[in-house]
């Protein structure tokens, strides 16, 4: 039970897609992939899930293992090296699809949710370079340094592979403390990075944004951005819990085909059961919160009036008016005709406020 006055804080999650590539660039390297998992708190089952999403404290230990057993310090930096495309699904073609990598990075900002929910870029144009800064936003967050290293060492890698040339950084900055020697940084990054900066960035020359993406496909990143847009929609807000986004889904139809865990989950962009363990993180599962929105709905709408209470019950999912009757007793403790009766009846001289006209 929750005490008064306190607040559950929702997990931060990334993709699990985060931890399949973790987990294959270590076993690249030697490192037994079953050890690693078991080690970092990985389950997996998660390997085989597009959908599923794991807390950041599991990505945190799966680069500090995976540095730590395969003996390297640059490992986040040889891990952004075999980047492929379709990696990272939804997210990685909304970016390779782009008519140039100016908008390739524009999109990579806005759709990073799908795979990070407090991981963001911030595009800063200052005269003839750009500054990325990337942060995560959530003082909870602590990242390793090799996911920092990763991260900023991708955008160089997918950019020159996009755009079939190499490409070389202006400057990088590093908020962490330098571990080991610079010779694999300067390898992808063209430059000797800065240690223990104000925030981590990478800085590019403005021209470089205008350069084309040869493979680009005007139709194909038509659909790809729409759906990723669909996608963010379902998210919510960043700071909506899981159980307020099942029940903002719920609340859009309760019809026998929409209010059911599977319809739900598709609705939401993720499996069944990674649906279910995010419901389970916060405290809660399907079940109850579909019973919490049919409880609202009923109260709302047998006090109204308006519809019949057959109405009612169809609109609410329920097989029968009789399956109805049951639940509005449980919730209630009477039924809804009598209910509807109490509403409809005009207020007694007890009920009424008293005046507060001074005469």
């Amino acid at each position: 039970m929750q005490a008064a006055g306190t607040t559950v804080s929702t997990p931060i999650s990334v993709s699990a897609r985060i931890g399949a590539m973790i987990v294959g660039a270590a076993a690249a390297r030697g490192v037994a992939a079953d050890e690693l998992m078991a080690a970092a708190g990985f389950d997996v089952a998660w390997l085989d899930d597009p959908d599923a999403r794991m807390p950041l404290a599991v990505e945190t230990r799966l680069w500090d293992e995976a540095a730590r057993r395969s003996g390297d310090v640059a490992f986040g930096l040889h891990a952004a090296a075999a980047i492929r495309p379709g990696m990272f699904q939804v997210l990685d073609y909304a970016v390779r699809t782009a008519p140039d990598l100016g908008t390739a990075l524009q999109r990579l900002a806005r759709y990073n949710r799908l795979l990070h929910d407090v991981a963001t870029f911030d595009i800063q144009p200052q005269g003839a370079v750009v500054r990325i800064v990337h942060r995560l936003a959530d003082p909870r967050a602590l990242p390793s340094r090799h996911a920092v290293e990763f991260t900023l060492a991708s955008l160089v890698v997918v950019a020159a592979q996009i755009g079939a040339a190499p490409l070389r950084a202006v400057a990088v900055e590093f908020a962490h403390a330098a571990v080991g020697g610079v010779e694999d940084h300067r390898a992808v990054f063209g430059v000797t990075p800065r240690f223990g900066a104000a925030q981590s960035c990478l800085v590019l020359d403005a021209a470089v944004l205008r350069r084309p993406v040869p493979a680009a496909d005007a139709e194909l990143s038509r659909i790809v951005t729409a759906h990723a847009d669909s996608l963010l929609e379902r998210l919510g807000p960043p700071t909506a819990s899981w159980s307020d986004r099942v029940r903002r889904a719920l609340l859009q139809g309760l019809d026998s085909e929409r209010a059911t865990l599977p319809a739900v989950a598709r609705q939401l962009g993720l499996s069944e059961r990674s649906l279910q363990r995010r419901l389970h993180e916060e405290g809660t599962a399907f079940a109850p919160l579909l019973d919490a929105v049919r409880h609202e709905l009923a109260l709302r709408w047998v006090r109204e009036g308006r519809l019949a209470l057959g109405e009612v019950a169809y609109l609410l999912g329920f097989s029968e008016p009789s399956a109805f009757h049951r639940a509005f007793r449980r919730w209630t403790g009477t039924t809804p005709q009598a209910m509807r009766r109490r509403a409809a009846q005009p207020a007694t001289d007890a009920d009424r406020p008293a005046s507060t006209d001074a005469r």
